[in-house]
């Protein structure tokens, strides 16, 4: 019997579009059947190796927290975190699969719920990041995927560290590779992420003679995989860690440039291991010393075949008692040499203390945004498998209490905020006109007049904001109500 696989990415960005392409065609290579998922910046680069995926609802926490704000966030990305699960959930209630693969959080979620196995793929573990709140978040994914997932897999180019998650299967990079090198095309090969631009250093490149393709060139056609063309050239020049991936599986030198937190975070751990075939550039000047003088070649296997051998293994003989992670790590294969020195410093095992102006005095916002989003999704769900019972019913709980209180919140935000701002404004109001009765005299009027604009602005401030809490609040219940519908549909059907 060929088994069924899901295979879901996250919308982020190409990269982690192409990472899962590499897995799907490595599950058909042994024997699966794949359906793919995901939707956001990947889906072209899915349609182009022939897959006809589902669209979820896409979230881009990127863009709304680093390139936007924790208010942004709540109002945007929440609400369509409930609603990328509830899609999700439809669709593998649809396709009814034997298991889903994914680096995707809430394609997770969504497997918990319906019961399919679960096999994950993440990188971006807390240790990389100094912000508070990506390292709270991170943690929570991290946390959860680990309790639910039949495995969890960590493909990485650095040594074994202090930082690593227990029970992770330690793997070599993933990257979409199956084709020829394409040899004579360029010097460099430049590649930008979806949230970086490195035009300029493409630009500079070629006055330096360097013959470089840039593939956020207008004349540039996106091509199923970029490996072939890395492989061909003498170095790539890039942001995001799905090309680190690329270049690792090719055997080309690597500079990164990062631009997102994350990538920053990637590029400090590639230097704090000097991993070999990589260079790190934090500003053009950077980049073109590095291209002069590139690094040795890095040589890494491709995880992607580990995972597909065993996701498909595991399927078409299932032994739930015999993981090998149980005891914390003795499934993991080698993604570095066995001679490097896996020694992490201190700072690694400590909660940073940098972080943007305010973020941890949002980290209690930020907690709250996250159990608004899952708890009442996770609530039936095998999360936290040392919690119990106890703790399950207290998520489920909490979720019901969130609901709740996003309806009382909806109908009542209006009344209490026009009663807060009568109050004060009345009460500033009435101050101020009797002190410049009893003291001003004569620019009473004038005082009086300002004051009630203070009043009119503060009315339209507290009806600003009642609008806003009101359509976050809207959002998350269409959302929850979404989930609910799902399972009430799921259970009638059984």
């Amino acid at each position: 019997m060929v088994p069924t696989i899901a295979v879901a990415h996250y919308p982020e960005g190409a990269g982690h579009a192409t990472r899962m392409l590499a897995i799907a065609e490595a599950i058909e290579d042994a024997g699966g059947a794949v359906r793919m998922a995901g939707g956001g910046a990947g889906a072209e680069f899915v349609a182009l190796n022939g897959y006809d995926e589902f669209e979820p609802t896409v979230v881009d926490y990127i863009d709304t927290y680093q390139d936007g704000s924790l208010w942004q966030t709540a109002t945007e990305s929440v609400p369509a975190t409930l609603g990328r699960i509830a899609d999700y959930e439809s669709w593998l209630d649809a396709t009814d699969p034997d298991a889903l693969v994914t680096d995707d959080m809430f394609a997770a979620m969504a497997a918990n719920r319906v019961g399919v196995p679960l096999y994950v793929l993440k990188h971006d573990m807390p240790g990389l990041y100094d912000d508070v709140v990506e390292r709270t978040g991170a943690g929570f994914h991290t946390t959860f995927q680990l309790s639910a997932a039949r495995e969890f897999y960590y493909p990485v180019v650095w040594p074994q560290s202090g930082a690593d998650p227990g029970r992770a299967t330690r793997i070599p990079p993933v990257a979409l590779d199956g084709h020829p090198p394409v040899r004579d095309e360029a010097d460099v090969v430049v590649v930008p992420s979806h949230y970086s631009s490195l035009d300029r250093v493409a630009e500079h490149l070629r006055r330096q003679g360097y013959d470089v393709l840039n593939v956020a060139d207008a004349d540039w056609d996106p091509v199923p995989s970029l490996l072939p063309y890395i492989r061909g050239a003498d170095a790539v020049v890039c942001s995001g860690y799905s090309t680190i991936m690329d270049a690792a599986v090719a055997g080309t030198p690597c500079v990164v440039h990062p631009a997102t937190d994350e990538q920053d975070a990637v590029a400090d751990w590639l230097e704090r291991f000097d991993v070999d075939g990589f260079a790190v550039a934090p500003d053009p000047i950077d980049v073109l010393d590095a291209v002069a003088d590139p690094p040795e070649p890095p040589a890494f296997e491709n995880g992607a075949t580990y995972i597909a051998e065993r996701v498909v293994g595991d399927l078409r003989d299932p032994d739930p008692y015999a993981s090998e992670n149980d005891e914390g790590g003795e499934g993991n294969v080698d993604a570095s040499d066995a001679g490097r020195d896996g020694a992490v410093d201190e700072e690694m095992h400590v909660v940073a203390g940098r972080s943007r102006l305010g973020a941890l005095a949002t980290v209690p916002t930020v907690a709250v945004a996250a159990l608004v989003a899952t708890g009442s999704v996770l609530s039936p769900t095998r999360f936290g498998r040392g919690v119990g019972s106890r703790g399950r019913r207290a998520l489920g709980a909490f979720g019901a209490g969130v609901a709740r209180g996003l309806r009382a919140g909806r109908d009542g935000a209006s009344a209490t905020a026009n009663a807060v701002v009568e109050v004060v404004g009345g009460a500033v109001a009435s101050a101020v006109a009797r002190l410049s009765t009893v003291e001003l005299g004569a620019p009473s009027v004038g005082v009086g007049r300002g004051a009630s604009r203070v009043g009119r602005a503060a009315r339209r401030v507290g009806a600003t904001a009642t609008h806003a809490l009101s359509s976050v609040a809207d959002g998350c219940l269409d959302a929850l109500g979404r989930c609910r519908r799902v399972a009430a549909s799921r259970l009638e059907g059984r």
